[in-house]
């Protein structure tokens, strides 16, 4: 696999992302990568699913409408390797964008495939741990995020569709999904709060 040191993949992310909101989405998802890998048996290579979470929105802030067409030319200009290219576009499989393509890279690796059922997860647990009084994760149980994932009206623009492909294609039951995703972002939640904390200094 080539490789792209996670400080040259930071500058890359921070070039076209100014955004806060983007720059925490993608610690977490670099950060709830890194436990995937710890957890499902592939340690060695968690830094390395890390720097795709890192970078899987590159594209996001900057070309909503082209997301996931657009990150190859950012990527390449970047240095990044082609394996890492198709991890960062195929989070975006089947889903249509703003141009009016439909993404039609598939998730193949269980990384890819973590990657696609965890993104859009991990923006709905947030958004359920700030109205906690703790605002944190790590207080937080699976029947609450289970009653928050069934209300439509809470985090209307998470897509529980896109979600619940992701669980189908890992092979698990959308509840260990949410179950596993919930305990990853609460073991990362200090790394996370420290990432942004460095960065905004």
């Amino acid at each position: 696999m080539e490789h792209i040191e996670r400080s040259n993949a930071l500058d890359l992310l921070i070039k076209y992302n100014k955004d806060s909101f983007h720059i925490q989405h993608a610690f977490t998802v670099e950060a709830v990568m890194c436990w995937y890998a710890n957890e499902l048996g592939y340690g060695a290579d968690a830094e390395y699913w890390g720097i795709v979470g890192l970078l899987h929105d590159i594209d996001f802030e900057l070309y909503p409408d082209e997301h996931c067409l657009k990150a190859p030319e950012l990527l390449r200009e970047g240095g990044v390797g082609e394996d890492i290219i198709h991890a960062v576009c195929s989070h975006g499989y089947g889903i249509t964008v703003g141009c009016g393509k439909t993404i039609e890279v598939e998730p193949v690796h269980e990384m890819e495939k973590v990657l696609f059922a965890a993104d859009e997860l991990t923006g709905l647990i947030w958004a359920a741990a700030l109205m906690r009084p703790s605002k944190s994760t790590k207080d937080m149980e699976l029947k609450s995020l289970k009653k928050k994932y069934k209300s439509k009206g809470f985090a209307a623009g998470c897509d529980r569709g896109v979600i619940e492909r992701g669980a189908d294609m890992l092979g698990w039951e959308l509840e260990k999904l949410l179950d596993m995703t919930l305990k990853a972002m609460a073991a990362s939640e200090d790394t996370i709060n420290d990432n942004m904390n460095e960065y905004t200094i």
